[in-house]
């Protein structure tokens, strides 16, 4: 299993930021995903359902996201979500963003992928944590570039 927990302050508005998170403009945070439909509940709401479709390469993956968690105060902001990816990894991770005053949020990524079948614990162990640390961070790069750009 591989877990993160990572903080960034960035220099924006946490409604501005928190904006980012929603369905309408995931795709400026997620570049990868092709596809985002809201096909169970409403998105601002614990049990809702997306289909995603995720491009890597030419290999398209497609599945089922689900909210576990959702807040929305003027001072914290916070969703949690899960997904199986190619029946071999189940993915949790969640984002919270923490008000520091009018123009600074904190914002903190934290997540755990694990296999789910022989084949998931296999390549768990052949990857490397330096390589998801890698994606993690660039990750939190692009939330803070476009929240910068709003």
């Amino acid at each position: 299993m591989i877990k993160w927990n990572e903080e960034l302050e960035i220099k924006v508005n946490i409604e501005k930021v928190w904006s980012l998170f929603m369905d309408k403009n995931i795709h400026k945070i997620m570049d990868k995903v092709e596809e985002h439909v809201l096909i169970e509940k409403q998105e601002n709401e614990v049990g809702a359902k997306h289909r995603q479709s995720y491009r890597e390469g030419k290999r398209v993956e497609t599945y089922i996201v689900e909210t576990l968690a959702y807040e929305d105060r003027p001072d914290k902001k916070h969703k949690q979500i899960s997904f199986v990816l190619g029946k071999a990894f189940e993915i949790t991770f969640s984002f919270t963003l923490y008000n520091i005053d009018d123009n600074q949020t904190k914002f903190i990524y934290e997540g755990q992928n694990k296999g789910v079948n022989f084949v998931g614990r296999a390549m768990m162990k052949l990857g490397s944590e330096k390589s998801n640390n890698k994606v993690v961070q660039e990750f939190m790069e692009k939330v803070n570039r476009e929240a910068l750009k709003l």
